[in-house]
């Protein structure tokens, strides 16, 4: 399996960028996705998910100005990120679980698969 995000850059507070997340190599039948960013201060932290029914869950603090998609004809997966604040400035890493639903989201050791990341920069 490998995942590979695309999207990120640099964008004044209030602004909007999309992150994507291509898969190859995804044979599981049921599974989720999610994706997740990383900071120094505050190590990884989950930040949506969406199973393969299309089942979204979110972390409060992007709650209302992040979208998670997924597109499983295409293998990607989109975070729409709108309403921009400095606090979301991360690395943000895709992540893949063969568990058969995204009970158990937040979890970091659910994941066997993760991108490399695409960083975001909010200022």
């Amino acid at each position: 399996v490998q995942l590979v995000e695309s999207g990120g850059g640099s964008v004044r507070p209030g602004g909007s960028l999309r992150l994507s997340c291509a898969s190859q190599g995804v044979y599981y039948r049921f599974y989720c996705m999610a994706w997740w960013r990383e900071t120094l201060d505050n190590g990884r932290e989950p930040v949506a998910s969406v199973d393969n029914d299309g089942v979204t869950a979110y972390d409060d603090s992007v709650k209302g100005r992040f979208t998670i998609s997924l597109d499983r004809t295409k293998g990607t997966m989109d975070l729409q990120m709108n309403n921009l604040r400095p606090e979301d400035t991360a690395k943000y890493l895709c992540a893949l679980s063969s568990a058969d639903d995204c009970l158990n989201w937040r979890r970091r050791y659910e994941y066997n698969h993760w991108g490399q990341g695409t960083q975001v920069t909010v200022s």
